[in-house]
């Protein structure tokens, strides 16, 4: 079972979101608090493996939650307030997760799974914005920069494939797709997941 924690100040969401968790059999919602310094204190108490948190709550926001929680809890952050920054901020502090409030209830239960899988997983509308936002193709080819395998797996991490996933069809370990992974992020100057898959569409790595 896979531990979960809500941290969201308004109550339908908060209920919404235990009523969508608590369906699944592998999934349990240990508590769920209206506001970041319960997070954070609720958390340390029951060490959830997953904690869903909202960004702007009372007491602490959803960002200064992640910084405290990061990396003893794995977070993923949910929020209508998805722009670039508190994407960028969310990511850089560990979140493994970054949802709007619009998501589907298969994209929530998703994004959980893959938290506890050590996987990132951010709503596809807020990838594409990244994607507009890098449109500008880059300079260096593809065969400048990675190798061979190194792009395969960047294929498919730009297809929304987990590393678990992707070590499953290369028939590798997911330490190794992980090594593969942070191999990139140092050749192309990606800081995240998502940063990896924006360079890939700017280097025409994979088709638009």
């Amino acid at each position: 079972m896979i531990p979960v924690l809500i941290a969201e100040d308004q109550d339908m969401v908060r209920a919404g979101f235990r009523l969508i968790l608590e369906a699944q059999p592998d999934v349990t919602v240990v508590a769920d608090v209206a506001d970041g310094l319960s997070a954070v204190q609720r958390a340390r108490e029951l060490q959830p493996q997953v904690c869903l948190v909202d960004v702007r709550m009372p007491g602490l926001d959803g960002l200064e939650v992640t910084r405290r929680l990061v990396p003893h809890t794995r977070v993923v952050v949910v929020t209508t307030f998805d722009t670039d920054e508190v994407l960028d901020k969310a990511l850089d502090l560990g979140a493994c997760g970054f949802l709007t409030k619009d998501a589907s209830p298969g994209l929530l239960v998703e994004a959980v799974r893959s938290a506890a899988r050590g996987d990132v997983l951010v709503s596809p509308q807020v990838v594409s914005r990244v994607l507009r936002r890098s449109a500008q193709p880059v300079v260096n080819t593809e065969s400048d920069v990675l190798n061979a395998r190194e792009l395969e797996v960047v294929r498919l991490v730009a297809q929304g494939m987990s590393n678990n996933e992707i070590a499953a069809g290369l028939k590798l370990s997911v330490s190794s797709i992980k090594a593969y992974l942070a191999s990139v992020q140092a050749k192309v100057g990606a800081r995240n997941r998502v940063e990896i898959v924006a360079w890939a569409f700017r280097a025409r790595v994979v088709a638009t």
